[in-house]
């Protein structure tokens, strides 16, 4: 597909992996927007744009976004797991930034000006949207599809109730979804229940290396830090990838099975807040809203492989 995609994110490593995966199958990517998740916003922003450079793609535009949650104080994946910006690469040094706009402000001049409409991909907390579909409803109208990255089934990765994104900002989340519902946008949620089929073992890590790219090696690098602590926590036999089943989702959606569900976010529990309670059965008919059910790991591996080997 063609369709102009907006990916909104917060790297990160696997935002990075993300990042890597779309430019290097070529995807169309109108923009990248930075959002406070992972990392603070002051270091998403520098984040997304390294990637950029070091795909070679800085004709890219990419946005600094909102700086913290609507309502809640900002809770990032160091304060969980010890993760700090983009460990085990090196990336070329980033010339003075371009583009001044705010990321809520680019969301919504790219959906009310946009020739065709554009598919978003949700990499991180949803305060970006959110905000702008409070600022401006009207853009849901040119929402072609919306895939996001969050949520879980059964147990959470920052509460045993809540997955990170969810968690760092529901009431985002609550907006958004109920922006979807009301707008009949085709929308898509990668939970945990689905990343963490996605792994990145020895065998696959060892293949990235063998690429031998500088974009593959870095990667490789970034990963051979990445997920350590899901390993230890899960007894994984390696790190899952979260955001990038986004992007690989967008291209080769046969790689995965999804179904149509009722979802509401907790934003008040006291120990549930940003859970997703997902109702499998009932109501869901009608909704635009799907789950992914299976993925197809080895394929998704396939995927990344032969984008990391574009950049030789």
């Amino acid at each position: 597909m063609t369709t102009p995609i907006i990916v909104d994110c917060d790297p990160g490593v696997d935002d990075a992996i993300a990042l890597l995966l779309a430019f290097g199958l070529d995807m169309p990517i109108a923009g990248v927007t930075t959002v406070a998740g992972n990392v603070p916003l002051s270091l998403t922003y520098p984040n997304a744009r390294k990637i950029c450079e070091l795909a070679n793609r800085s004709d890219v535009p990419v946005f600094a976004g909102c700086p913290r949650p609507l309502i809640k104080p900002l809770a990032t994946a160091e304060d969980v797991h010890g993760v700090s910006g983009l460990q085990g690469a090196d990336f070329p040094e980033l010339p003075p930034a371009k583009n001044k706009q705010h990321s809520v402000d680019f969301l919504i001049q790219q959906l009310l000006s946009a020739p065709e409409p554009i598919r978003i991909a949700a990499l991180g907390p949803l305060t970006n949207l959110a905000v702008a579909l409070i600022q401006r409803p009207q853009i849901a109208e040119n929402i072609e599809q919306l895939v996001i990255m969050g949520g879980a089934m059964g147990q959470g990765n920052i509460t045993p109730a809540a997955e990170f994104n969810m968690y760092v900002d529901p009431h985002a989340a609550h907006v958004v979804l109920d922006a979807v519902l009301e707008a009949g946008i085709p929308t898509t949620l990668i939970t945990l229940d689905i990343t963490h089929q996605v792994l990145t073992t020895p065998k696959r890590l060892a293949q990235i290396k063998a690429i031998g790219n500088p974009v593959s090696t870095a990667a490789a690098g970034m990963l051979s830090f990445y997920g350590q602590s899901d390993v230890a926590r899960y007894g994984l036999p390696g790190g899952p990838l979260h955001d990038p089943c986004v992007l690989a989702y967008l291209h080769s959606p046969h790689l995965f099975t999804t179904r149509p569900v009722a979802i509401a976010v907790e934003t008040t529990g006291e120990h549930t807040i940003g859970q997703t309670v997902v109702d499998w059965h009932g109501g869901s008919e009608s909704s635009t809203i799907h789950m992914a059910e299976t993925v197809d790991a080895d394929g998704f591996y396939s995927l990344l492989g032969q984008a990391l080997a574009s950049f030789s």
